[in-house]
């Protein structure tokens, strides 16, 4: 027997197609703008290729699928011995792949001739993260963990080379048989979390070999991202204190090559970053090797942190211009009432406000990025990277969440169904709040702020970094003039929230002047500071053109 053909009740028509084979970089003025701004000499051709590989069908499928296919937990062979392994789908590591081979991990601490070798990875990881942001757990924990190695200089200099190698390599083995290494992190425990002085784990020492003082690590850790990598640093409490160590997988060839004894008690389940495995673990008697002095590892973090910070806001900036770009382009081919999406006039306002944040976040996000190329050469930008870490981490991430929401909205429902990972809207949105909690959330952003606040230079430093601007708006005026004393009289915690909002406001309103359109600089001025503005997006000022935030924001 065979089924009847069903009868044709309807064509389906006045739907938007994928956004898909475009070229996420040249597609992006405000993203080449600042960069134009900050590092004019930089050859763009290697971000030009990125952003067509990033932006293929191809990819898109890798990352759908990454996300639809989840790591799997094998704590055990079928004959009953421990293994801890965690297994992912292939396209994981297709992305991982080009993530490495794009040098988005570790190559910019290699790179020696570089002038401009952390912005332009800044710039990468953006775009790789408008295609798919879990894989970029261990590439920006290997960013961040290379140069802390420098505090145990045998481990460094047998890691070093693999670190910065471009060719990924997904087995499990011993670091020397490796083509390239990656690394991990763990931190936080059960009761601690980011009071990380509260941690319980203990390191007692265990002699000296060919990578200095060897300790035995026992106890656990609560989030334990990416433990498929090839190492970790950990704190541990030593009779000096917390102190931070270097955890291989395998162990050197004189310790045997066999696997440390780390055993992976189960992954998390979480609301979003599905193809990343973030796990808990608990370590017996592993064996680590001390990285830098004995109670030194809470400053150490704190170095590392910096630059997992970065990243925060570099992931956030680069969902939000996906999340613009597909409302762009779905609002484009869809009508309603008679009318493209687009040309409706709530929907342009609230496109147009989409448009200006996903500029001012990418603005804010590459000027902190360009500091950390100056930083060891200039005081200012040492400053500057000190101060807008915990601001752009705090104001940028907060965003995300709600500019989501904002841009699935304008998709209707078609953003919030997921349909076998196919929707990508409704992926970004489970996304976005996990670079607002990691690696200190709201609360630890502006403690840091203040701490960061408390040097004496702070006040005029950002006083200097907002002088270019002065005269252009005055509400821009009015705010700028108050922030040093601000910066001078922060007391209590309660305030810092507010000091790390309005910093984030002024150095973005003063950098749109420098990188955007006139229109796009006092649109931001006029609403972000001087009031014309609702509490919701899409409530711009009638007097802000519209046509010209989205002209510059629309993908051709």
């Amino acid at each position: 027997m065979t089924l009847a053909s069903p009868a044709a009740t309807h064509d389906v028509f006045n739907q938007s197609t994928p956004w898909a084979d475009v070229n996420l970089f040249t597609t992006n003025q405000p993203l080449q703008d600042a960069l134009r701004l900050h590092a004019p000499s930089l050859p763009l051709a290697g971000l030009t290729a990125l952003g067509a590989e990033m932006g293929s069908a191809e990819m898109l499928t890798h990352a759908r699928l990454a996300n639809t296919h989840p790591p799997q937990l094998r704590t055990h062979d079928r004959f009953g011995h421990r293994t801890d392994v965690v297994e992912f789908h292939p396209s994981y590591h297709a992305l991982l792949g080009a993530a490495l081979r794009h040098g988005l991990h570790a190559t910019p601490w290699s790179r020696k001739d570089a002038a401009h070798a952390h912005i332009e990875r800044a710039a990468g990881f953006m775009l790789f993260t408008e295609a798919e942001p879990s894989v970029l757990c261990p590439v920006s924990m290997s960013y961040a963990v290379t140069p802390a190695l420098r505090g145990n200089l045998a481990v460094c200099a047998d890691w070093s080379k693999g670190l910065a190698s471009t060719q990924y390599d997904p087995r499990l083995a011993l670091f020397s048989q490796k083509s390239a290494l990656t690394m991990g992190m763990g931190m936080t425990e059960k009761q601690g979390g980011s009071d990380v002085r509260a941690n319980t784990t203990q390191a007692v020492a265990d002699g000296e070999d060919a990578w200095g003082p060897r300790y035995r690590i026992t106890g656990h850790k609560w989030f334990f991202s990416a433990p498929m990598c090839d190492a970790f640093l950990i704190l541990a409490q030593t009779p000096g204190g917390l102190t931070c160590f270097f955890l291989p997988r395998v162990l050197p060839d004189d310790r045997n090559g066999v696997l440390n004894s780390i055993h992976i008690q189960r992954l998390k389940d979480k609301l979003g970053n599905h193809a990343n495995a973030s796990s808990e673990v608990e370590f017996i008697d592993a064996t680590a090797w001390r990285v830098g002095e004995e109670g030194r590892g809470v400053a150490q973090i704190l170095e590392m942190g910096t630059m997992t910070r970065l990243d925060c806001a570099l992931g956030t900036s680069g969902l939000m211009r996906q999340a613009l770009s597909i409302a762009l382009h779905h609002t484009r081919q869809r009508s309603a009432f008679g009318k493209k999406l687009i040309d409706q006039p709530l929907m342009r306002n609230v496109l147009a406000d989409l448009a200006l944040e996903s500029e001012a976040a990418t603005a804010l996000s590459i000027r902190l990025a360009s500091s950390f190329d100056h930083k060891d050469k200039s005081e200012h930008e040492a400053m500057m990277a000190r101060l807008l870490t915990p601001v752009a981490k705090f104001w940028v991430c907060k965003r995300g969440s709600m500019f989501a929401q904002e841009a699935m909205e304008c998709l209707g429902g078609n953003g919030y169904v997921e349909e076998g990972g196919e929707g990508v809207m409704a992926r970004i949105y489970r996304e976005m709040p996990l670079n607002s909690i990691w690696e200190g959330a709201g609360n630890i952003m502006a403690l840091d702020l203040m701490r960061a606040v408390r040097r004496a230079d702070t006040a005029a430093a950002l006083a200097a970094e907002l002088a270019p601007a002065r005269g252009a708006h005055p509400a821009l005026d009015r705010l700028a003039g108050t922030l040093p004393l601000r910066v001078d009289a922060m007391t209590t915690e309660a305030e810092a929230r507010r000091l790390a909002q309005d910093v984030a406001l002024a150095v973005q309103a003063a950098l749109l002047l420098r990188s955007a359109p006139g229109a796009v600089f006092r649109a931001f001025c006029d609403s972000r500071l001087g009031g014309d503005w609702g509490y919701a997006f899409g409530t711009l000022g009638a007097g802000v053109n519209l046509d010209v935030l989205l002209a510059r924001a629309l993908p051709t």
